[in-house]
């Protein structure tokens, strides 16, 4: 889907397909150095971060696996409740594994921060985060990042990836929703 296709929901464009995939290429390079001689397991983080694994896994040189997960902290709601809940868990043992989590956006933190520390209690022996948005503005925890792709504003966002009610994920960019498609 192109912004074109949805632009009377879109308030303002942040990121374009080509600049995603720029980022994406140098965290990539950034990975690829850090990780010579390792296998590492990209674990993603559903939904959101299918596009952004998908392009991490298919633009990185070197021997990975991948897994999933689906974690909740939203419930039904748009606020974070705290309250984490696994609701796909790894098919993977971490033991030992030098584990990649790869997400679309750090709002809050406390997800993140509750993931990284439940996959570093299964004997991992690194969890390193890799995310493609980070809003500085929302953080409620510190999250240490080791791949950050961009810096974004407290806006409720959509595309490649992220959605709202389920829709928007198809869009090649990411793009600040309009408050009258959500109000």
């Amino acid at each position: 889907m192109e912004f074109s296709d949805v632009e009377n929901d879109i308030a303002e464009v942040l990121y374009t397909e080509q600049e995603i995939h720029a980022k994406i290429a140098e965290l990539s390079r950034r990975i690829e150095v850090d990780y010579a001689g390792e296998k590492v397991l990209l674990v993603g983080v559903l939904r959101g971060a299918v596009m952004v694994m998908a392009d991490l896994a298919r633009e990185l040189t070197i021997p990975i696996e991948m897994d999933w997960m689906a974690v909740s902290s939203y419930g039904s709601g748009t606020q974070s409740s705290g309250v984490v809940r696994i609701l796909k868990d790894l098919d993977t043992d971490l033991h030992g594994r030098h584990v990649l989590i790869v997400e679309d956006i750090i709002d809050s933190g406390l997800t993140l921060s509750w993931l990284r520390g439940n996959l570093e209690s299964r004997g991992a022996a690194s969890v390193e985060i890799c995310a493609l948005l980070r809003k500085p503005e929302a953080a409620k925890v510190v999250v240490d990042v080791k791949y950050e792709g961009f810096q974004i504003p407290n806006a409720f966002v959509v595309g490649y990836g992220l959605d709202f009610a389920e829709q928007y994920r198809n869009l090649r960019g990411i793009a600040v929703l309009a408050p009258h498609v959500y109000a």
